[in-house]
């Protein structure tokens, strides 16, 4: 059964973690998200930490900021169990931040939409570089 909480352990927070995950981290972009990842082996509970950016420029609102965040945090929550299950089954962990890049307030079922697609991609990203790296090491 798919859990669709969204813990505090599910939160990324901490700046050496968080400077770690953008120095060495790898993206890319599906507008109007980019998307910051890192995967190393699961030595956590969960399989995925996360946060969310909405630029203080573009919004300077911060109810504005909010109500974004407020979005993408439901449209994930839903939809987390597209990259939630192939990493505890791969038994790896994954720190990713999801920047806002649009200048306006989109619709909830336009930003689920592409989150599913962010989340899609980055299965796909995740698993075939790790099939990549397979062979070489054998």
């Amino acid at each position: 059964m798919t859990d669709y909480k969204l813990t505090q352990p599910e939160r990324l927070c901490g700046k050496t973690k968080i400077d770690t995950l953008f120095t060495s981290g790898n993206s890319f972009i599906v507008y109007p998200y980019r998307v910051v990842y890192l995967l190393y082996p699961n030595t956590e509970r969960v399989p995925v930490s996360m946060f969310i950016s909405i630029p203080k420029k573009k919004f300077k609102r911060a109810v504005k900021r909010n109500l974004i965040r407020r979005r993408i945090k439901e449209a994930y929550r839903l939809n987390k169990h597209i990259l939630t299950d192939p990493l505890q089954t791969h038994k790896d962990a994954l720190d990713m931040a999801i920047l806002f890049l649009e200048k306006e307030i989109p619709e909830y079922h336009t930003l689920e939409k592409k989150l599913k697609d962010l989340l899609q991609k980055l299965k796909e990203t995740i698993y075939s570089e790790t099939e990549e790296e397979k062979p070489t090491k054998a």
